[in-house]
């Protein structure tokens, strides 16, 4: 990681494009008249070269622009999503033949 540069921790919720993942990050803020916290969620592109899945919290660096709406990249994967391994048969389901 280059120094002083915004870094962003967020999840990924989309990775239909290649080499590109779309990262929802949320914050907090302090509403100043009705005194309460409330979230804001935003929406980064990012490039992506290390094949992100659906789930997977990610910390995203920023860098020049790579395109008209990218312009961060994923530095690392802090955690995995572990999908488990289910068949039709373990739920429940019949399966046509």
């Amino acid at each position: 990681m280059r120094e002083n540069r915004k870094t962003l921790v967020g999840a990924v919720v989309s990775n239909k494009m290649k080499k590109t993942v779309v990262v929802s990050v949320m914050t907090l803020a302090h509403h100043a008249k009705y005194n309460k916290t409330i979230r804001k969620i935003a929406k980064y592109k990012a490039h992506d070269e290390s094949s992100c899945q659906l789930g997977d919290i990610v910390r995203l660096e920023g860098t020049r622009p790579l395109s008209k709406e990218k312009h961060w990249r994923v530095v690392e994967i802090l955690t995995k999503k572990n999908m488990p391994e289910t068949t039709p048969d373990d739920i429940g389901v019949e399966q046509q033949k």
